[in-house]
């Protein structure tokens, strides 16, 4: 059976009007369309559907049926409608953001809270990771966008300068660098340092800045974990550097941290999104929420602040 949604409908509103008069007054529609429709639906399924005289329309048993499964698929259409005009009007849906842990953990949570009180029907999904990880969720097509630091060039990507973050020097509370207002990296590395795994994007900036300084390090332990490095941060058992944005994570424990020199080292993340792609309406909103928040200066944490 091959019956029209068009010709459902036009049941539908017959059949609860009980008048075909009333019917295409509601539908806005002549009475001629709705009697062919109704008379076509009729032949589709090959019975009576209604009895009609000059002055009523009744529903005969197959008119009952026919009624209750019309209505159900009506309703269902009208609903899908309802919910895909949401969505490309980016009421709904979901927006997916690979990022950082640190950017997941501590730049995040008030931009989702402010972009889901605009618009509380839409779900944020946080994929965080290594940068690497990061940047291939956005290849792949897994996450509208991310939020990371600048790697390699590639022409599949576009980035969108958004925050920086400064290095600090990690220390255990007593240390005797934590009486500077400033640590050097030449005199961070005289310490055990510990480092976080070769795979981050802190551990890549550490590495760089301790070559560019000209110091040699001497590694007492390495962790995937930056709540782990502060840990060990915290028993004494060295010292490490991280970017401002990474110093909430550290955990609980005697840690002081004091702004790096010689040279001042500085985290760039961006806003990454794939090349000649058109993002979903919702996400799009949430990337102007990310750039409003730059261009008015949101607080941000001490060592972090927004890209001119």
């Amino acid at each position: 059976m091959e019956a029209s949604l068009r010709q459902l409908a036009a049941y539908v509103a017959v059949a609860k009007a009980a008048s075909f008069t009333a019917a295409a007054a509601q539908l806005h529609v002549s009475q001629s369309t709705l009697s062919r429709a109704v008379a076509d639906l009729e032949r589709v399924l090959g019975v009576r559907l209604l009895a009609r005289d000059t002055r009523n329309v009744q529903l005969t048993a197959a008119g009952q049926e026919t009624l209750r499964v019309a209505e159900q698929i009506v309703g269902a259409h009208r609903s899908g409608m309802k919910e895909l005009q949401r969505y490309l009007l980016g009421e709904s849906g979901m927006v997916a953001v690979a990022t950082l842990p640190s950017v997941a953990a501590v730049l995040l949570p008030r931009m989702i809270s402010a972009f889901r009180g605009q618009r509380p029907l839409v779900t944020v999904r946080i994929m965080d990771g290594l940068e690497r990880a990061v940047l291939g969720k956005v290849l792949s097509g897994d996450a509208d966008f991310a939020i990371t630091t600048v790697g390699a060039p590639s022409d599949r990507l576009e980035h969108r300068p958004l925050i920086r973050d400064r290095f600090h020097a990690v220390l255990p509370e007593g240390h005797s660098l934590a009486d500077c207002d400033e640590v050097a990296w030449e005199d961070l590395a005289a310490e055990p340092f510990l480092a976080v795994g070769p795979q981050s994007s802190v551990r890549r900036l550490t590495d760089a800045a301790f070559a560019q300084a000209g110091a040699e390090v001497t590694l007492a332990a390495e962790a995937s974990n930056v709540a782990t490095v502060g840990g060990l941060v915290a028993a004494g058992l060295g010292v490490s550097a991280m970017p401002a944005l990474v110093l909430p994570l550290l955990g609980p424990g005697h840690i002081l941290h004091r702004p790096l020199v010689g040279p001042v080292v500085e985290r760039r993340l961006d806003v990454v999104v794939r090349a000649r792609r058109t993002l979903p309406v919702a996400a799009a909103a949430f990337l102007d929420l990310l750039e409003e928040s730059r261009t008015r200066a949101l607080d941000v944490p001490v060592g972090a602040s927004w890209v001119d």
